[in-house]
Order: C-alpha cells, then sequence, then structure tokens
C-alpha cells in the first residue's frame, strides 16, 4: 500500500481555477502575497496521513510506540498534532524539550537522545519528566548518574549502541556502522553494563537503542537490526541476568524528493520489522520487547513546500543561467550539505512547459549558495513564486541568521485555511541578545 512519503507533492495538491498550486486548499500566491516569502508552508492533512500509515501499518504488533524525531521540525503546534495522533516524542537538545513542555506535552512519552548532553540539558530533561534517556558514552552515564542522584531520581535508560550495519545513504546521514560518533560500540557494552550494575545505582537500564541512519530506500537493514539487537539483549540476559524490555530502533525511512527516489512504503518496513521481531524473539528465546519506531523526515517531509519570490537573473555567456531567489542556504542548508535535490516548481505557472535549464541561486555571499542546479522550468520572471517541495524535514530545523538574513515564517494549511506556526523573525528580534561592552561606548 502506498504511503505519503513515496509521494514528491502533499496529498492535497493541485491547481486551482486561477491556474495557481494549490496545497490544503490554499492558492500558494495567495499564501506569499498574505505572509511573505521565504516561506514554510506545512500540509496538515499531509502530516496526519502518514502518522495514520504508521499505527495502521504497525497495529498488528501490540508493543509498538510511535515517536516522531522532533529534530525534522518541532513547534509546538506540532507537538499538538503529534500528541492528537498518538505519537510520543523522540528529542535531542535542552530547546526541543522547553518546546515540548511549554506546548503541554506529556512528558512521561518522550525520549532524550544525543551524543553529547550537556550536564544542564541532562538535569532540565529530569526536572521536566522526561521518559527515557538514551545514553550515548561512558561520559554521559557518569554524568547522567551523578545529576540523578542529586534529584533523589532512579531515571531509566536506554543504552545506544552501533550494531555495525550501513545502510547506503550519504555518509554524512549513516550512523549505525562502526566508525561513527554516535553510541557504545559492541565490545563496549559489558563495562557499561557493569558500571550500571555496581556504580550507577540511580540509573534503571530497560533496553538497547539501534539508529541506522536516514533516508534508507532498504528493508533488509531493519531486519538486520532487530536481529543484531536481539542477540545482544539475549547474550546480556545470559551474561547478566538482566531481562532488557524495550528496543528502539530509530527511524530513518526515506521519502520522494525526485522522480528518481524510489523509497520503501511504511507497510514494507512494518513488515519486515515485525517478521524479524516474531523470528528472532523466537530464535533467541525472549519475549517480545516494547518497541520504538522513530520516524522524523517521513512524517513531515512531504507535508511541507518552500516558496520563493524569483528576483535577479543572470545569464552567464555560453554558460549557466542562474535565477536568485529571496532565500538561500539560510533557511534550507541540504544542498550545501549533502548536495540534496529536490523537485521545484513555479506556483504560478505550473501549466506552463518546462524548457528553460536554470540553476536556482540563493540570496547569500557564498559561491555554495545553491539550492538547485541544472533544472528545467518555465521561463522566470522577477516575482514569479518558486516553489521547493519535500522541505518540510530539515528546512526550518537547520535555518541560521547568515548574513543576518531574518528566519522565514512557517504556516500549517488545511481546508482552505492557513495559521502561522512560525512567526517571522523581525529585525529587533535578531539583535535582541547582542551587546556593548561599555569600553566600546565613547
Amino acid at each position: 500500500m502506498k504511503t505519503a512519503n513515496q509521494d514528491i507533492r502533499p496529498v492535497t495538491t493541485k491547481i486551482n481555477n486561477n491556474g495557481n498550486i494549490e496545497i490544503g486548499g490554499c492558492d500558494l500566491i495567495e499564501l506569499a502575497n498574505k505572509y511573505g516569502t521565504p516561506l514554510y508552508v506545512f500540509d496538515e492533512e499531509t502530516i496526519r496521513s502518514i502518522t495514520k500509515s504508521y499505527k495502521d501499518a504497525f497495529k498488528s504488533y501490540p508493543h509498538m510506540k510511535m515517536m516522531f524525531a522532533s529534530k525534522a521540525f518541532i513547534t509546538k503546534a506540532i507537538c499538538k498534532i503529534m500528541e492528537q495522533e498518538g505519537f510520543g516524542l523522540d528529542l535531542c537538545s535542552g530547546g526541543e524539550i522547553y518546546t515540548a513542555k511549554s506546548a503541554g506535552f506529556d512528558m512521561s512519552k518522550t525520549l532524550f537522545n544525543g551524543n553529547n548532553k550537556s550536564y544542564d540539558e541532562l538535569n532540565f530533561a529530569i526536572e521536566a519528566g522526561v521518559g527515557t534517556i538514551s545514553v550515548d558514552n561512558f561520559f554521559e552515564l557518569a554524568l547522567l548518574n551523578d545529576i540523578a542522584k542529586s534529584n533523589n531520581k532512579k531515571v531509566e535508560i536506554l543504552l545506544r549502541i552501533t550494531p555495525g550495519i550501513e545502510c547506503h545513504t550519504h555518509e554524512y546521514i549513516q550512523t549505525g556502522h562502526l566508525d561513527s560518533k554516535f553510541g557504545f560500540d559492541l565490545t563496549q557494552l559489558d563495562e557499561a553494563i557493569e558500571l550500571i550494575k555496581e556504580e550507577y545505582t540511580n540509573l534503571k537500564l530497560i533496553g538497547l537503542h539501534a539508529h541506522i541512519g536516514s533516508q534508507i530506500f532498504e528493508k533488509k537493514v531493519y531486519f538486520d537490526e532487530v536481529e543484531v539487537i536481539f542477540k545482544e539483549i539475549k547474550r546480556i540476559e545470559d551474561k547478566f541476568g538482566i531481562k532488557l524490555t524495550t528496543v528502539n530502533l530509530g527511524g530513518g525511512l526515506g521519502i520522494k524528493y525526485t522522480e528518481k527516489d524510489a523509497p520503501i512504503s511504511v507497510y514494507e518496513i512494518a513488515e519486515t520489522i515485525i517478521e524479524s521481531i516474531n523470528i528472532n524473539s523466537k530464535k533467541y528465546g525472549i519475549a517480545e520487547p516494547t518497541v520504538f519506531i522513530e520516524p522524523g523526515r517521513s512524517v513531515v517531509g512531504t507535508s511541507g513546500v518552500t516558496l520563493y519570490t524569483a528576483g535577479s537573473s543572470k545569464q552567464v555567456p555560453n554558460g549557466r543561467k542562474y535565477q536568485a531567489v529571496d532565500g538561500g542556504m539560510s533557511d534550507n542548508a541540504r544542498p550545501s550539505l549533502y548536495q540534496a535535490e529536490y523537485t521545484v516548481e513555479i506556483a504560478n505557472k505550473p501549466n506552463l512547459p518546462a524548457d528553460k535549464k536554470v540553476t536556482i541561486a540563493g540570496k547569500h555571499c557564498e559561491s555554495g549558495d545553491i539550492l538547485a542546479k541544472d533544472i528545467m522550468l518555465p521561463e522566470i520572471e522577477e516575482g514569479d513564486i518558486v516553489c521547493f517541495y519535500t522541505t518540510g524535514a530539515y528546512g526550518y530545523s537547520m535555518s541560521s541568521n547568515y548574513n543576518r538574513a531574518l528566519k522565514a515564517a512557517a504556516v500549517l494549511v488545511n481546508n482552505g485555511k492557513s495559521d502561522i506556526i512560525i512567526n517571522r523573525q523581525t529585525y529587533e528580534q535578531l539583535c535582541e541578545a547582542d551587546t556593548i561592552p561599555d569600553r566600546l561606548i565613547r
């Protein structure tokens, strides 16, 4: 069964009677005029569609917990949608914890993840009531135990491991192979467990956590991941007498950015994971555990588009045609970081033939500020609205104030209604953290 991550466009996308692209019942040109550009637009129906697909796909396994990977995109409004859809939250910073807590999210349904959590972040996590902490290294084990002890708490933890599985994705978003900054190597697990048993008595080990990467198009890696973890659970039970009850498989399911991408569906990975759980729980003689799944990109990626206004252009003699827009690497860093590719349309010219080769350039003072290279579009004129699809994940969450650019607004659209979920940053807000030392004032 097809799921929303296998589409380039939000599920409500169509061309309306004005001849413009419409999403969530809202004309993109009208949204650009009302809210300005750059503008992130999120289709609520697409988000809810994929969350429902996850719940339906895994419904045959009763011990499954869905945890939205908030790093993809988190706001108070997104927290509310996830809560309504029965998802928990995977959080990876103090800021994400604060966002969830300030949105009134049930913090017992959250997990704190990351490779270098600070004292303040761990202390805040405990005070905020975060349900589970995934511990990444020996330094964190000691630090968390000290903080838990000072708070007179017993903290439930997972140990994050590197399972030695590589998926075919960009090297920067592979996290499960052995040469990674994340997690304990399997050869280090016994030492960590001995410390928890003998010294770190304010920590309660309940399970293992592995994450094999991001933008994954393969099924077998999920089957293998389950087997590696279950094998370790059995070995730990035999050696230490500890029955681990929880497994976190991470997320990583890919989405369709361009026509050449062929992501698998939520139902396909669910079938693979459940099959592997059934086989390996019997193979290793362990009770079926509670299993966390942490989708992020696949939940919000397809729901989002970014709108820009076309500005200046340049034709290089005997070379490229560059078309500049009013945003760039400050609102979408992925093309610069990962050489990411996107599907692009002109929101006010969707029916015109895409017969002109053009490179979409950002406005920042970097030669590498290129959003899309050598793509085919209709003739672009100043003032046209350029629409980049599948920017819902890691667009806003990776955005910056490079060149003192203001962070863009974000709107949520549904049934013809649009609502601001992130206000456009102002110049006053941009400078509010600046200070001038007295010695510089004459």
